[in-house]
């Protein structure tokens, strides 16, 4: 018989595919402008290449709490009780994985509109008549000197954003009373 509580993370299938990927948050983004500078600009290479970034770190948490998960003594009292393993991941696994998984992904959305503005000010994600905030920063430094206040609106707005998203993501966090 095979025991959960005792899993090695080194045998497991692809454990140095995620030890190589997702390690450093700046890599990461350094990818995003590679991707979507060779991609060209428009709003859908952007969202293509932050969503290629973003899902590595979101996979990680995943298989973290899924091994955890799988390690906890109702997921061996269920296999020993003859459940099937399709039972256990929809009942038993699948249920404790999501809660934290939702909650690091909605933490991850103030990044993603921080990082998305970033790509539209270097000129790689939304082209100029369409509205966005990164694009707006780019525009508006020439006026910097001569109205400070209007040119750091946008600023402000992605700051007060990705501030609001994170304060969310910990009521959230609060409300599934999930530990991290």
């Amino acid at each position: 018989m095979r025991r959960f509580n005792n899993v090695n993370p080194k045998r497991q299938h692809g454990f140095w595919i995620l030890g190589i990927v997702g390690r450093d948050r700046n890599s990461l983004l350094l990818l995003a402008v590679a991707i979507a500078g060779a991609l060209g600009p428009g709003i859908l290479n952007g969202v293509l290449a932050l969503t290629l970034v973003f899902i590595p770190p979101i996979a990680r948490v995943a298989e973290s709490v899924t091994t955890q998960v799988r390690g906890h003594e109702y997921v061996m009292a269920a296999r020993l009780s003859g459940a099937s393993t399709l039972r256990i991941l929809r009942e038993h696994v699948l249920g404790n994985v999501a809660g934290p998984v939702l909650v690091f992904a909605a933490s991850q959305v103030g990044v993603s509109i921080i990082s998305a503005s970033g790509l539209s000010f270097l000129g790689l994600g939304v082209k100029p008549p369409e509205p966005e905030w990164g694009l707006m920063l780019n525009t508006l430094r020439q006026s910097i000197w001569v109205n400070p206040v209007v040119a750091a609106l946008p600023g402000t707005m992605i700051f007060m954003t990705s501030i609001c998203f994170n304060l969310m993501s910990d009521g959230l966090r609060s409300a599934m009373d999930v530990k991290l």
